[in-house]
């Protein structure tokens, strides 16, 4: 059977445009030499059209029984299917030259190329992306997006208990690094020989473009620095975040803030977020419209958002550097105890600024300033402006540039507890008494006497509505300022 698979495999790299054809009986004997076969015979029936997914787990499973893939765990699998894939995925040369020519003619078109190439070469495993569960919530700041992140597999014991024993590498350094492409990967550091980055340059500086493996949203984009160096946001920052919607005007781009808890997951690797994609705050109209002095070129004000932002509008990237360089600057040496704003305690800065950049249905660049502080009381020993501890029952992970936009990315646990809550209410069980939902008991006290909760179809709809206004509400955590007049007092010394 396995040169079944092989046939099948190699006709689907025809198929989508990986493997040229006069490359076919060389493409097959890579393969054969991957799966330890001296030989390779054609299979008599032409095999019918598959998902990736199942040749690949049917590769696995023979080279498994035969010896050839050492460990079915997860991380076993995962390293030997992407070798697998690795062997039919054309180089870099190919992939960036391919990009550029399609570039010329159009950056949309370019994108989108290298989005379905990076699905096809199973980088961004398409079958574990169709696990997440999506929804839109409404709210009073409009339609946001909630998402219940399914596509990252769980830890195998094990792989854990196999890593333990495992010599320790420093190379890649981070999964961010240029380094990845090609990498055989370890059970600490997934495998990367079907990955393929694109060269870009950002206000001078060399950048590579990548999508992210677990795409959140519509080609769900990394923007990631070509040397290892620490974020950090300042005027180069904003040059560079529209620099690379200049290019790519169908593209968002943002940062996540460069300091613990408001900050990214990845603070020691430069790196950015994008892609085609209109987010909800994107949406969100202007609250309050005020004139910034030396920039009265310049549309400026709050958005109707959860959130504390700025937006900045204008036609000149310069001039919105400038105006966004001076709004940080006074920003993170700003303190107003009124409002528990500090910019540092104990010599700790506290301000940030995360920014986001886009091009709006005018043409016009428009730069989104989120004002962060990542202060912490003995209250709120994660954060003042965090989620807080009565919302951790649905998030009390920080909130980073994708959720800052609207779109919530919430816990997996939360599938299944939403069933149990859906049984447990539709039977009238005590919610107090199931271990597993408990902590959603008092939560679903507030709102129950609100719905008809007649059927398990209306009792899942309003888990979704709810779950969005608590998100909408999380967001407001975050926000550093709760009242515009406060905001306005920042607002002020510009």
């Amino acid at each position: 059977m396995i040169n079944t698979y092989i046939t099948e495999l190699v006709n689907y790299g025809i198929e989508n445009g990986l493997i040229d054809s006069l490359d076919r009986v060389y493409a097959i004997n890579r393969l054969a030499e991957l799966m330890e076969l001296t030989e390779y015979t054609a299979p008599e029936i032409i095999p019918a059209k598959r998902d990736l997914h199942f040749i690949l787990e049917d590769m696995m499973a023979w080279a498994f029984e035969h010896g050839v893939m050492k460990s079915d765990t997860t991380a076993g699998r995962d390293l030997f299917d992407t070798k697998i894939m690795g062997a039919i995925t054309p180089p870099p040369s190919t992939v960036i030259s391919t990009f550029n020519r399609l570039r010329d003619t159009s950056p949309k078109i370019a994108t989108a190329w290298y989005y379905n190439f990076s699905k096809v070469t199973n980088y961004i495993r398409v079958d574990r992306i169709a696990k997440d569960v999506k929804w839109i919530a409404p709210t009073e700041f409009g339609n946001i997006d909630i998402t219940i992140n399914l596509s990252k597999p769980e830890k195998d014991p094990r792989d854990i208990a196999a890593a333990g024993k495992a010599k320790s590498t420093s190379y890649p350094k981070c999964l961010l690094c240029p380094e990845n492409e090609g990498y055989a990967g370890t059970l600490t550091h997934p495998a990367r020989q079907n990955h393929r980055i694109i060269p870009i340059v950002l206000d001078g500086d060399q950048y590579y473009l990548q999508y992210s493996p677990y795409v959140y949203y519509n080609e769900h984009c990394i923007i990631l620095n070509k040397e290892h160096i620490p974020m950090v946001i300042n005027r180069s920052t904003f040059r560079k975040l529209l620099s690379f919607v200049e290019q790519f005007p169908h593209y968002t781009a943002g940062s996540n803030a460069d300091i613990p808890i408001v900050g990214g997951s990845i603070l020691s690797h430069d790196h950015f977020q994008g892609g085609c994609y209109i987010f909800p705050m994107a949406r969100a109209g202007y609250r309050k419209t005020f004139t910034i002095p030396g920039f009265e070129d310049l549309t400026a004000g709050i958005i109707n958002w959860p959130m504390s932002v700025i937006r900045l509008q204008g036609d000149d990237i310069e001039r919105l550097t400038d105006c966004a360089d001076m709004i940080l600057n006074k920003w993170k040496n700003y303190t107003d105890e009124d409002a528990f704003i500090y910019a540092e305690t104990d010599g700790v800065p506290h301000n940030a600024i995360t920014p986001i950049a886009r091009r709006n249905s005018e043409g016009k660049f428009e730069l989104d300033l989120v004002l962060r502080n990542n202060i912490t009381t003995e209250e709120h020993p994660m954060g003042v402006y965090h989620p807080h501890a009565e919302y951790h029952h649905i998030k009390k992970e920080n909130i980073g540039l994708i959720e800052v936009m609207g779109l919530a990315v919430l816990p997996a646990r939360l599938k299944n507890e939403m069933a149990l809550m859906e049984d447990a209410i539709m039977g009238g069980k005590d919610i107090r008494a199931i271990d597993e939902i408990a902590k959603h008991a008092d939560w679903i006290d507030e709102w129950k006497d609100s719905y008809d909760l007649t059927s398990e179809d209306k009792i899942h709809e309003a888990l979704k509505i709810e779950i969005g206004k608590v998100f909408a509400k999380i967001l407001g955590c975050a926000g550093v300022y709760k009242k515009d007049e406060d905001f306005m007092r920042f607002i002020s010394i510009l």
